[in-house]
């Protein structure tokens, strides 16, 4: 879903162990060359749902990735800014 110049990322923090256990999470934006643009999220969260907003009104239109890490899962998804 294209965006302009903000948008709320949803994503869910996987049960790895049990829903009392927090890992660590980091979910990160990269660029088309994979360079990485900002870090949203760095710290523990227990298995969830969760939403954080991302302002890209200083980055150029373009598709960018959104990746996020907790343990050994890893989930990157794309989206696409328009000015």
């Amino acid at each position: 879903n294209p965006f302009n110049p903000t948008t709320i990322i949803k994503y869910s923090v996987p049960n790895v162990v049990s829903n009392f256990s927090s890992n660590n999470v980091e979910l990160k934006v990269y660029d088309v060359l994979g360079r990485e643009i900002k870090t949203l999220v760095n710290q523990k969260q227990k298995a969830g749902n969760y939403e954080v907003s991302f302002d890209a009104k200083e980055l150029s239109s373009g598709v960018y990735f959104y990746r996020l890490q907790s343990g050994d899962f890893i989930q990157t998804k794309k989206m696409m800014l328009l000015k």
